[in-house]
């Protein structure tokens, strides 16, 4: 299994003025531009088979480029007067910040997650033509927090609602911790045996995966330990069925985000971006 972004030489570029590289990079630091600067010396052919032949998965250390990394950092700790605890008996604990909270306090985040070149490069590895999700769904993009003794998550799929697939990507932020994400492939393949593995997510590292397929867990934090993901989800088709959305708004709600944020969005028509 490749841990690790297999990185190209840079190519060959003719000397520009300063004036020239100002005017034809206006916007260098936008989240855009940082995704394609790293995915551009990626060897993304070589990425793109890992993903196959790991049935829907693929684990790089190092992805997102470091002043991203730094400021999804200073955002995370910014949003914990927000962060909505949960607690599942048996199953999970932890907090989570939905997309409509991000909205309003961390723009940054929605502009990484609608960046072409990210939407851009994760078709490339994954085949599929890919959306964001619909402005109503909470998990587009959220923030989950490890920050208390016995967080966690078990054993589980993240089974899609959705009437196409769902990609989820899923951004180390902060890792101050000894929780693992154990998972294990092929599953669902009865032609393949279970392939079990581990990972700990680095701060700018990424994993993305077909959450229909991948089983997986996150294991407990302990005493004094503070761990902060970053996910985004993408489908193939935006449509939901209206009694399975009913049911994932349920799940949202009594899981992650908390009924308030859930459904006040919903009452009030999801009045956040697209």
């Amino acid at each position: 299994m490749t841990d690790q972004a297999m990185r190209t030489s840079a190519p060959d570029v003719t000397p520009q003025s300063a004036a020239t590289r100002v005017a034809s990079t206006p916007d260098a630091s936008s989240p855009d531009n940082q995704v394609a600067r790293e995915t551009a010396a990626l060897n993304n052919a070589t990425l793109r088979e890992d993903f196959v032949r790991q049935g829907a998965f693929l684990y790089l250390d190092k992805f997102l480029a470091p002043e991203a990394t730094a400021q999804l950092i200073r955002l995370a700790r910014e949003l914990q007067p927000h962060i909505n605890r949960n607690y599942l008996p048996g199953h999970k604990q932890g907090g989570s910040v939905s997309r409509h909270t991000i909205d309003e306090h961390a723009p940054f985040i929605a502009e990484l997650y609608r960046s072409k070149a990210l939407i851009g490069w994760l078709e490339k590895m994954t085949g599929d033509a890919l959306q964001v999700c619909p402005p109503s769904d909470p998990h587009a993009y959220a923030l989950y927090y490890y920050t208390r003794e016995g967080d966690h998550i078990g054993w589980h799929y993240d089974t899609s609602y959705y009437d196409g697939r769902r990609y989820t990507v899923l951004l180390g932020v902060i890792d101050e911790s000894s929780c693992r994400l154990d998972y294990e492939l092929h599953t669902r393949d009865a032609e393949r045996a279970d392939e079990p593995g581990t990972v700990q997510i680095a701060p700018g590292g990424l994993v993305l995966f077909d959450g229909d397929k991948l089983r997986h867990r996150v294991t407990p934090a302990r005493a004094n330990e503070f761990r902060v993901s970053l996910t985004f989800e993408y489908v193939t088709d935006p449509g939901m069925r209206p009694w399975l959305r009913l049911i994932s708004h349920m799940k949202d709600a009594v899981a992650y985000f908390g009924f308030r944020q859930v459904f006040r969005r919903l009452l009030s028509g999801g009045k956040n971006r697209a």
